[in-house]
């Protein structure tokens, strides 16, 4: 008995004075693609905004990872992932945007991308 109550005391002695590491979680493959896309694909589509003339941020939660697009007809509805997330820098007004580079929205739009509003997941 007196070993079994020696070894409980000198296991508490150790991990109450052992060095505890924080160490960061595994970086997934699902994650490491993100970022992979979020570097090289555009967070906007090809239409813009018709109120603004340019392609509007619709800011989600951080934890939001997909979104739906609906599209009027057969089979047109799709889930895609949420790739690029808000950060702090202010690129200017976003004249760099307007132009002939981006199209209307159609007069009858077909689909939700059609509209110009594109999801950008929030700070953390």
């Amino acid at each position: 008995m007196r070993k079994f109550i020696l070894c409980l005391i000198v296991s508490a002695v150790a991990l109450v004075f052992a060095p505890q590491e924080a160490q960061a979680g595994r970086r997934y493959i699902a994650n490491r693609w993100g970022e992979r896309f979020a570097r090289t694909l555009p967070w906007h589509g090809d239409y813009y905004y018709g109120t603004w003339g340019t392609p509007v941020a619709l800011v989600v939660p951080p934890t939001s990872n997909m979104h739906t697009n609906i599209g009027w007809g057969v089979t047109q509805t799709t889930m895609r992932p949420i790739y690029h997330q808000f950060g702090r820098n202010y690129p200017g007004d976003g004249e760099w945007l307007s132009g002939s580079a981006f199209q209307p929205t159609p007069r009858w739009p077909s689909h939700t991308d059609q509209f110009g509003v594109y999801p950008v997941r929030g700070p953390w």
